[in-house]
């Protein structure tokens, strides 16, 4: 038997993927990356290992989960070392939890790798603390792949009323329906809201307004997925604590003033 590692491979930059994260690529026999990882990772890997696209669009997806799970297991079986390198954290939205009950079932060996999530990295590039001792000390990860009337299981009352800080993942498609459930359940109209578009890369682009505003804002931004939603009073501390976006620019003139 092989091994499985279940790996998080962090937000985006590719500094931010963790130590034993990074061992398990370069240990790899095969491995089977999703669609949001930094493809700068797979130069750590091994020449000869097989690397195998995972990656699944809306509406698309170019490996369906059944199929991931069939190589894992084969991979394994074969004795091989497999990486499954996911986007984040394997256990935060990325059915990480689901492989390890395929492989447990297999009785095959693995370990998860736990991976910094975009729910609080892309904040932080933006200048949002998730928690703040005056502005919130609770916080809350929420799907935002809801639809409406249908599939919609989430608490919306406990969120608006009971949480200071949401990160809401996958939700821009969503978003009108969000700002109206939260504001329906007693969360303020005027509670600030920030989109981070590509959170911790260099195509990174916020955009901030409240939860009366942001659908019409971020509309004329023409802003898309992956962008993280984060809902609360700590939105407010970009202002004054914006520092990634800030860097990238200073960077940006500093080239344009060498040419």
């Amino acid at each position: 038997m092989g091994k499985v590692y279940l790996v998080g491979a962090g937000p985006g930059d590719v500094d931010l993927i963790t130590v034993k994260g990074l061992k398990c690529i370069q240990e790899a026999d095969v491995i089977l990356y999703d669609r949001l990882i930094n493809k700068e990772l797979l130069t750590y890997a091994k020449p000869e290992a097989d690397l195998i696209y995972c990656g699944k669009l809306p509406n698309y997806h170019a490996m369906i989960q059944d199929t991931i799970n069939h190589f894992l297991v084969k991979y394994a079986k074969q004795g091989k070392v497999v990486t499954r390198l996911k986007g984040g954290d394997p256990f935060v939205f990325g059915r990480g939890a689901e492989e390890a009950e395929v492989l447990a079932n297999h009785k095959i060996s693995y370990e998860v790798v736990p991976g910094i999530t975009s729910g609080i990295a892309a904040p932080a590039y933006a200048g949002i603390p998730v928690t703040h001792r005056e502005l919130g000390s609770s916080f809350a990860i929420v799907t935002g792949h809801m639809r409406a009337g249908r599939d919609d299981s989430i608490h919306w009352e406990s969120l608006a009323k009971g949480i200071d800080t949401l990160a809401i993942y996958m939700g821009v498609g969503n978003l009108p329906y969000i700002c109206e459930q939260l504001t329906q359940h007693g969360r303020s109209a005027n509670t600030p809201v920030a989109l981070v578009h590509w959170g911790t890369t260099e195509a990174q682009h916020t955009i901030t307004g409240t939860l009366s505003t942001i659908v019409e804002i971020a509309n004329a931004s023409e802003i898309q997925n992956p962008s993280m939603i984060i809902v609360g009073e700590v939105v407010k501390l970009r202002e004054k604590i914006q520092w990634f976006e800030q860097k990238m620019m200073s960077e940006t003139l500093m080239q344009e003033a060498t040419f």
